[in-house]
């Protein structure tokens, strides 16, 4: 039980930190291409990964791996995913590429099921419909109004191909804590995602204001801290219940919005955040709930069992 609520505290102190991430992506995006950004993000995020291998004393150690090609898969979907959400950032508002990126989480109950063949329970589930109940109330205002605009088209699909990228690449994390530590995770997934956008320098990057080196810097040491703290706490609880959780990103984005960029959230928006948080408390009391669900029937037929005969 401490290790799952272990794994649910570092799994909102990631989200806290991707959500100030993702913030420094999007105002990186207003100079510089995504590529550029990528590589930024990816490169800077080795030196909190590092410093956290010296300091759990696994460094040059952790570096070594039985399972090269399992971390270049995993890599691999995490690096297209990571493409496609500065994407998604770079043409929504927080608030809706965050909303979006949660399709995330309800395929990943599937997906864990079959691939992990966790039994996350009907309750876990429901929860996880309830929050993508709420994602659409969010996703309304904008998608209910006619003729929407080239740019957030791009956004949108780019927000759905990252959900879709995201799922599988967490199901690969979670295979690989099974034998790997978290920090080598980590690791080689900023190398080759530091590969990949170097990649992008022959279709043009540009020239780095001092202003948008503190956006492309923080974003590289936020990433790299939410990393490591996502990937720890894969490895303490089940995707399945910390899939809910992710959700909590939504409180952050809404904020992060109207604060820098005076961006209001529609009523029914607000209405779908409320929602959002109900399933995520669900999912964080599900043992609780069960427990008392389980202590309320043994009650119940300890009293019929005892009830003189009429």
């Amino acid at each position: 039980m401490n290790t799952i609520w272990s794994g649910i505290g570092l799994r909102l102190a990631a989200t806290g930190l991707f959500a100030v991430m993702s913030l420094f992506v999007r105002m990186a995006s207003f100079e510089a291409p995504v590529g550029q950004i990528v590589f930024w993000r990816s490169s800077v995020a080795l030196l909190p990964i590092i410093l956290y291998l010296m300091w759990r004393k696994e460094f040059p150690r952790a570096l070594r791996t039985k399972r090269p090609w399992g971390h270049l898969k995993r890599s691999t979907y995490g690096c297209v995913s990571m493409f496609l959400s500065f994407i998604s950032l770079a043409y929504l508002p927080l608030a809706l590429a965050t909303a979006l990126g949660f399709l995330a989480p309800l395929i990943v109950i599937p997906v864990a099921i079959l691939a992990l063949r966790e039994n996350p329970g009907w309750l876990v589930i429901s929860a996880t419909f309830g929050g993508f109940a709420g994602i659409f109330l969010i996703l309304w205002p904008m998608i209910s109004t006619p003729g929407l605009d080239h740019d957030t088209m791009i956004g949108i699909a780019a927000g759905i191909a990252f959900a879709i990228t995201t799922a599988f690449a967490k199901v690969q994390i979670k295979a690989l804590t099974t034998t790997e530590p978290s920090g080598t995770i980590a690791f080689y997934f900023a190398v080759i995602c530091s590969i990949g956008g170097l990649l992008s320098l022959p279709l043009g990057w540009a020239p780095v204001s001092s202003g948008n080196l503190i956006w492309l810097v923080g974003a590289g040491l936020t990433g790299g801290l939410a990393h490591i703290a996502m990937t720890e706490a894969l490895a303490r609880a089940p995707a399945s219940t910390l899939s809910a959780f992710e959700y909590t990103a939504m409180i952050w984005a809404i904020l992060l919005d109207v604060l820098v960029f005076g961006i209001l959230p529609a009523p029914v928006s607000l209405i779908g955040g409320v929602v959002i948080v109900l399933a995520a408390a669900v999912v964080m009391f599900n043992d609780q709930l069960i427990a008392l669900t389980q202590k309320h029937l043994r009650t119940s037929r300890c009293a019929k069992t005892n009830s003189p005969a009429e």
